[in-house]
């Protein structure tokens, strides 16, 4: 081969991976970054809907989305429809994205990613989508083991033209493996523990948050809306409980969320402790990080200009209860000791 021939197949090849590289989605940065991407999902509305209750089906689709100023990114991607509630009773059930059942596209490193979609097509659920957006945002402030979240500003297109398109709010929820090698731990999610078996410090922050939020809807032996990951450095040590999906709790209140009815609580904005005790020792360690980070939360909802001011001023008032609670070494006393759980 010529000299120069060689030369110019180098600067090729070195032109398509430059080319390459640029267009992929680096899944860490993916997350960090607090931006909202405008997105556009093209699918086949009828069939989804016809048949999201069938358990395992997959369905094509195309995913185009402007990550960034300079990354705009138009790859097939597959569909599953997720959930159980949600799956039969709203109209866009959540959804699982699959980029890797495509490599070489620019997704396929993000392997597969839950997204959350507005139950309705209302602009109410489309406040309720942001405010469960917001609870995984609150307890990114409290703890690192916890998940991350993107917001998209998403287009639901119909591929057969038969249904008019749809713009609302939905987020991706970080893969839970990229969780856990970020805290420098594996992923448990296939084995069961018993709520108390778990780490103890991190058990009672997971409790806590959810009291915070007004959330019953979990359980740890049962791996209800919960994933356990474990320390990768010492095979001896407890695992920790991660929490998600918050949608049936008090700060969000969806119109269709209502508490079991074995809790003897009339509504899901009436707050119930569903951890164990802990020492007053315990729980002030735990309850301090709560205290500090108080004004960076409320922050985080004031600034945040896709909740209505109505929205904010719900939430903050809503948590306001839950800090005049810790606030008051007797309350504190009733709620996370006298009537904490026991079995």
């Amino acid at each position: 081969m010529k000299p120069f021939a060689s030369v110019l197949l180098l600067l090729v090849i070195f032109s398509v991976n430059v080319s390459v590289a640029q267009k992929t989605v680096d899944k860490k940065a993916f997350f960090k970054d607090t931006s909202v991407v405008n997105a556009t999902l093209s699918m086949n509305f009828k069939k989804i809907l016809a048949e999201k209750n069938k358990i395992g089906e997959i369905f094509p689709a195309n995913f185009s989305a402007k990550v960034n100023d300079t990354l705009s990114i138009s790859d097939p991607v597959s569909l599953e429809v997720r959930g159980h509630f949600r799956r039969g009773y709203c109209y866009l059930p959540p959804l699982k994205m699959i980029f890797k059942d495509h490599p070489g596209t620019a997704f396929y490193s993000l392997k597969s990613l839950k997204l959350v979609s507005s139950c309705m097509s209302t602009d109410q659920d489309d406040q309720n989508l942001l405010k469960e957006y917001m609870c995984y945002k609150i307890y990114n402030q409290i703890t690192d083991k916890s998940f991350r979240v993107r917001l998209l500003n998403m287009h639901y297109v119909d591929s057969s033209g038969k249904k008019k398109p749809i713009v609302r709010h939905a987020f991706l929820i970080e893969d839970i493996k990229q969780l856990a090698k970020r805290n420098d731990c594996e992923d448990w999610t296939d084995k069961k523990y018993q709520t108390e078996r778990t780490d103890r410090r991190q058990m009672t922050m997971v409790a806590v948050f959810e009291y915070m939020i007004a959330n019953t809807d979990w359980s740890v032996p049962v791996n209800h809306n919960i994933k356990l990951i474990h320390s990768s450095a010492d095979s001896t040590s407890k695992p920790f409980v991660v929490p998600y999906d918050f949608d049936f709790s008090g700060l969000v209140n969806t119109s269709y969320s209502a508490p079991d009815e074995r809790l003897n609580i009339e509504s899901v904005r009436e707050r119930l402790y569903r951890g164990f005790p802990r020492t007053m020792e315990e729980l002030n360690i735990v309850l301090d990080v709560f205290k500090k980070q108080k004004d960076n939360i409320y922050a985080s909802i004031n600034n945040f200009n896709l909740l209505t001011p109505v929205t904010k001023q719900e939430m903050t008032k809503y948590l306001d209860e839950f800090y005049q609670t810790i606030n008051n070494p007797a309350r504190v006393k009733e709620v996370f000791i006298t009537n904490a759980r026991t079995q």
